[in-house]
């Protein structure tokens, strides 16, 4: 494609937003969503539904992405894209919480995930100096 081919700047951005939070959903999917059943410990206490492990593979699956985002100065898909799309997927995935609790959870997850990637993505832009713009 010559230069006179590409894409402008707001669609690239705008479609790596769109495939970052397509990428959060389908990740929280692959090693949360699955996962629905509270572990009930002999005393009567209960955890999970997530295991640690599970939580650090959808953080594990979710760094390349963001650092490919990063070093290329997306800053909305690097930040926005995962934070939207682990917000939905928290909330469609908690819905069905009768008390209506999991509005607090999936802000939690809203909150942290936007902190999170705020912080990765200046690391990262700060790692990587003045990467390309436009690719």
């Amino acid at each position: 494609m010559n230069t006179n081919e590409r894409l402008p700047k707001r669609t690239v951005h705008l479609l790596a937003t769109i495939g970052l939070a397509g990428v959060a959903l389908a990740a929280w999917a692959g090693w949360l969503g699955w996962d629905q059943r509270r572990d009930v410990h002999p005393d009567g206490s209960t955890t999970g539904p997530y295991e640690a492990w599970q939580v650090i593979g959808l953080v594990l699956t979710l760094l390349p992405p963001v650092y490919w985002a990063a070093s290329r100065r997306y800053a909305a898909a690097a930040v926005l894209g995962p934070t939207a799309g682990l917000t939905v997927a928290a909330c469609v995935d908690w819905s069905d919480d009768a008390s209506g609790l999991f509005v607090f959870g999936v802000g939690q997850v809203m909150v942290g995930s936007l902190a999170v990637t705020s912080a990765l993505y200046a690391v990262i832009a700060a790692l990587t100096g003045h990467g390309p713009e436009s690719r």
